[in-house]
């Protein structure tokens, strides 16, 4: 995962994987949820062409919505940007920084995942 700020990488419990790995072709957005911090929140999971997994909270940092126009379902740009369904920001999927839009600069939450077993698991 990358972060610059490990203090604010959020964890939680990893009693049981997030997603198969499988579910997660190279290049692609996936949503789930899982239980931080004793609450449950919508997560981010996107899979590199290298196979690396990184995952964010689904919070825009510009008005605090989720970034998928309908529940698991993500625009991408044709650069490959996630793309904030709301107000159009568009973010860069290895440190999950605004590139474009109304909230350039900040960045998408991290979360800290591992791959192992098959699957994706919160670390």
């Amino acid at each position: 995962m990358a972060s610059e700020d490990v203090s604010e990488t959020l964890t939680g419990p990893a009693s049981a994987p997030l997603l198969a790995l499988d579910a997660l072709a190279p290049g692609t957005f996936a949503a789930v949820d899982a239980l931080l911090d004793g609450i449950e929140e919508p997560l981010i999971l996107h899979r590199a062409a290298d196979g690396a997994v990184r995952a964010w909270l689904n919070v825009c940092p510009h008005a605090g919505r989720r970034l998928d126009w309908a529940p698991g379902r993500f625009l991408v740009s044709k650069d490959g940007l996630l793309v904030c369904a709301v107000h159009g920001a568009a973010f860069e999927a290895v440190g999950g920084v605004c590139e474009a839009g109304p909230c350039r600069g900040e960045s998408l939450r991290a979360v800290a995942v591992q791959v192992r077993d098959g699957a994706v698991w919160l670390a």
